[in-house]
Formats: C-alpha cells, sequence, structure tokens
C-alpha cells in the first residue's frame, strides 16, 4: 500500500535520538535528487549541500557550530548530516525579496519529506553559528548556511533530551486552519 504525502507530511517529526546504522544503499542518493528537482525561482537552484556520512567528522562538526549550535549536540550520533547552504549568486531578486533562502529551503524539505517516506528521521537546524561554522567548513562568501539536519533511523524510545525538547517546543501543537488563512 502506498503511502500519501499527507500521511508524510503529516506523521514527519523532528528526531534527535538515532540508531548508528548507516543509511540504506541508495538512501542518500534518493533523498538527494529530490532536492535536486525542487522548484526555484527563475530556476536559479541556489542550494548547495555538504554532507557527511564519516562518524568521526560529524562529531568534529558538532563542536564546531558556535555556542548556540552545542545545544545540537545529539547530531554527534547521527549517521549522516547535510548542511544546506545557498549560493547567493544564484539569487534572483522579485518585489524586494531574495530567493535564495526560500528555494534552499524549498529544496531542503523536499529532501526531509523523502527521508521520513524512507523511514529515515531528521531534525531541521537553526541553532549555529554561521559565522562559525562557514569559517570551519572554509565556504565560499557567496555561500549563506540556510539549515543543519541529522539524518538516520530513529531510535525506537524518546531520550529525556528529546522528550524534554519535544515538550517544550509544543512539537505537536498545531494552528487551526481558521487562524492562519483567510479566505476572500
Amino acid at each position: 500500500m502506498k503511502t500519501s504525502i499527507m500521511d508524510i507530511i503529516s506523521s514527519r517529526h523532528s528526531v534527535r535520538d538515532f540508531d548508528p546504522k548507516p543509511l540504506a544503499d541508495g538512501a542518500l542518493d534518493a533523498i538527494l535528487e529530490a532536492g535536486r528537482l525542487a522548484p526555484s525561482a527563475q530556476n536559479r537552484q541556489p542550494w548547495r549541500y555538504i554532507v557527511f556520512t564519516d562518524p568521526a567528522k560529524i562529531r568534529e562538526l558538532a563542536k564546531n557550530t558556535g555556542l548556540v549550535g552545542l545545544s545540537n549536540f545529539f547530531i554527534k550520533d547521527a549517521p549522516c548530516l547535510i548542511i544546506a547552504c545557498a549560493d547567493t549568486k544564484k539569487n534572483v531578486r522579485i518585489n524586494n525579496q531574495d530567493y535564495y533562502l526560500v528555494d534552499t529551503a524549498i529544496s531542503f524539505q523536499q529532501m526531509i519529506l523523502c527521508a521520513w517516506e524512507m523511514g529515515i528521521g531528521t531534525c531541521w537546524l537553526a541553532a549555529f553559528s554561521e559565522k562559525v561554522l562557514a569559517k570551519y567548513l572554509d565556504l565560499p562568501k557567496s555561500w549563506r548556511i540556510v539549515a543543519i539536519s541529522p539524518f538516520g533511523y530513529p531510535k525506537d524510545q524518546k531520550g529525556l533530551y528529546s522528550k524534554a525538547v519535544s515538550a517544550f517546543a509544543g512539537s505537536t501543537k498545531r494552528q487551526v486552519i481558521e487562524d492562519m488563512v483567510i479566505y476572500r
């Protein structure tokens, strides 16, 4: 039985506890392909992805995300980590808005949904020092770091940290349609 996109969207949640086993053969390729196929303003495709699958390199990166990034210490246990960047040279400006960030976010979200369809959990992270991380990664000056996400199979049980963060953030609470939509 095929899972619907609405089932995938409604069941996806942030995962902070990962089984250490690597992603299945072909899974990373499929995830990256989902990002590649995303729409972008004037088809500029500004996204750039830095992929880590070496556990030692992931642990080292976790220490180089700046002071605020230390709250995401759990990324060190993920079998894969992807950093979503946007090349500002690929930007298009429409209605006084830069679209490189929007385009990259769309692409990354497609990757996250593709991963979840395969049973691979993620956690969209913005808690990092872009300056510290960009220097550590030696990124080109035209690149901006949009987000980081670990990718891996969720453990059967959430740990104490995951439970606390989910409760604090109110992760299961969603607005009602009436609070977010205006019909005219």
